[in-house]
């Protein structure tokens, strides 16, 4: 069996979580009692409310803190992943699991990140779409469509941010052309157009002053060496030798994320067992979207961990 741990992203936070976990396991408390930031995670976790744990700049840090919590529990019970991805945030959980970053430093970072994409577009009317059942090359070109209906107009961004799995793929940017995008879709043969609630047009673009910041941030950082491999949000694969990992994660705040490339890398080099760790099921929802068939566990609460540990004897 070879095992690849799945780190949810933003989106999947609900107001509670790790209450269980907190109560149960001292690893979790530990990760949870040693959060240094200017608010307190564990309250906003545990009880919200969920204006407050939605918006991003808290969303980031409580979910990577949940995220090594769990990992940290895991790793108690002898459950350890030979391969990692996350979604978008979930990316910085991963490199957690892969000894890149250290617990501190990724709830620190994220931090950062999150205050930086709240910052980025926060006077900037944006919007989110779910294209359902459109191929990703007629999603491309409706998105030439409509930069080149909007080029002249100063707000014109639409781009795929979201690759998810076979027949879901999010569009993001600014509001007049992602409605305008909506459409466009529907012509080309897409089944549904859904808006996601987010607080950011994030993985396009509009993202760039985040990356900056990121950028900076980085320089005064040290990264670890990676234990296993990291699956790379904007690549599908792992990381080239010739680009560094602050590379990557600078990139990615700002480019489309390939998680369905990354599923099916992660199955191509020989991981059978998938198992999501975050509030929700939506990873593993893309995991049989994309493997039909395959073995995926998802760890929230701590009944889920009892039934993993059985699972894994």
């Amino acid at each position: 069996m070879k095992t690849g741990f799945l780190y949810a992203g933003q989106g999947s936070q609900a107001v509670g979580m790790g209450a269980d976990l907190y109560e149960k396991y001292p690893e979790f408390r530990e990760v949870m009692d040693n959060v240094k930031l200017s608010f307190d995670v564990k309250d906003i976790c545990f009880n919200g409310p969920a204006e407050v744990l939605n918006e991003t700049k808290y969303t980031q840090p409580c979910m990577v803190a949940f995220a090594v919590g769990v990992t940290r529990i895991l790793a108690s019970k002898g459950i350890k992943p030979d391969m990692a991805a996350g979604l978008s945030l979930g990316e910085y959980s991963a490199l957690n699991a892969a000894g890149v970053l250290n617990d501190e430093q990724v709830v620190e970072l994220v931090a950062y990140r999150g205050q930086s994409m709240q910052e980025a577009v926060s006077r900037r009317e944006c919007k989110m779409i779910a294209v359902l059942g459109l191929e990703r090359d007629k999603i491309y070109e409706g998105c030439r469509m409509v930069a080149d209906e909007f080029k002249d107009k100063e707000l014109n961004v639409a781009e795929p941010a979201n690759f998810n799995c076979p027949g879901q793929i999010t569009v993001s940017g600014d509001a007049e052309p992602i409605a305008r995008a909506a459409e466009v879709f529907k012509e080309l043969g897409a089944k549904r157009c859904v808006e996601v609630k987010v607080s950011g047009p994030f993985h396009t673009s509009l993202m760039k002053p985040a990356g900056d910041k990121l950028r900076e941030r980085f320089k005064t950082e040290s990264f670890g060496d990676m234990q296993i491999p990291v699956i790379f949000n904007c690549l599908g694969t792992e990381k080239p030798d010739d680009v560094t990992i602050p590379e990557l994660l600078e990139k990615q705040v700002q480019s489309s994320v390939f998680f369905e490339d990354t599923i099916r890398y992660m199955a191509d080099q020989g991981v059978d067992t998938f198992v999501e760790i975050g509030p929700g099921k939506t990873l593993s929802k893309f995991v049989a979207k994309t493997l039909p068939g395959s073995v995926c566990y998802n760890v929230e609460k701590a009944e889920d961990v009892d039934k993993l540990v059985e699972a894994f004897k």
